[in-house]
């Protein structure tokens, strides 16, 4: 018979090796806690590791935002597949004027957005946000405007970055995703 003390310290080890092993599992490139924009709660991206990640600097004032539709719509096809779209509002480039909650209308009721939207920070130059300075250290562009889009594979590497022109549409993008979502992680 094993005794509490023998049973308590095996469980104890499990755990111990299952919490280092998760988080070793995070790759550097998601290993952040952001707020969500709806809540300003905290939202670790941790939790899309072994996933493709379409991550896109956003803005509610600009030309290109009716590019959300076809980023939903790339959710809804994809995420089945292991595929998430993550948005990140900035005002970097003076289009994103509103408050997180009305950001997360504004997105919400004109294109029925459902995929995850952080709260709104910068995504350039000293002033970025832990997950963007990340990708820039990985050698992605730095975002020159608005919907600049970065896909990352399921080992957390960063794949290609895309400009504002490549609509989520687009042949280019749609097969890259469509290849990454086909590695395993």
């Amino acid at each position: 018979m094993t005794s509490p003390l023998t049973w308590f310290t095996r469980c104890f080890g499990l755990c111990l090796t299952l919490v280092v092993h998760t988080a070793q599992a995070c790759p550097a490139s998601l290993n952040h806690t952001l707020l969500r924009l709806q809540d300003e709660k905290p939202h670790s991206l941790c939790q899309y590791t072994g996933k493709v990640v379409l991550a896109v600097n956003t803005a509610s004032y600009c030309g290109f935002t009716r590019q959300y539709k076809g980023l939903e719509a790339l959710h809804e096809k994809y995420q089945s597949e292991g595929l998430v779209v993550l948005g990140f509002p900035s005002n970097d480039f003076a289009q994103e004027k509103g408050s997180n909650q009305e950001i997360a209308d504004f997105c919400e009721n004109t294109f029925g957005v459902k995929f995850p939207m952080l709260a709104a920070s910068s995504v350039k130059g000293p002033q970025a946000n832990p997950f963007f300075k990340h990708l820039i250290a990985q050698g992605a562009t730095p975002p020159r405007w608005n919907f600049y889009k970065y896909l990352i594979g399921r080992d957390g590497k960063l794949i290609d970055s895309y400009n504002s022109m490549t609509e989520p549409d687009s042949r280019s993008l749609i097969s890259a995703i469509e290849k990454s979502l086909k590695a395993k992680p």
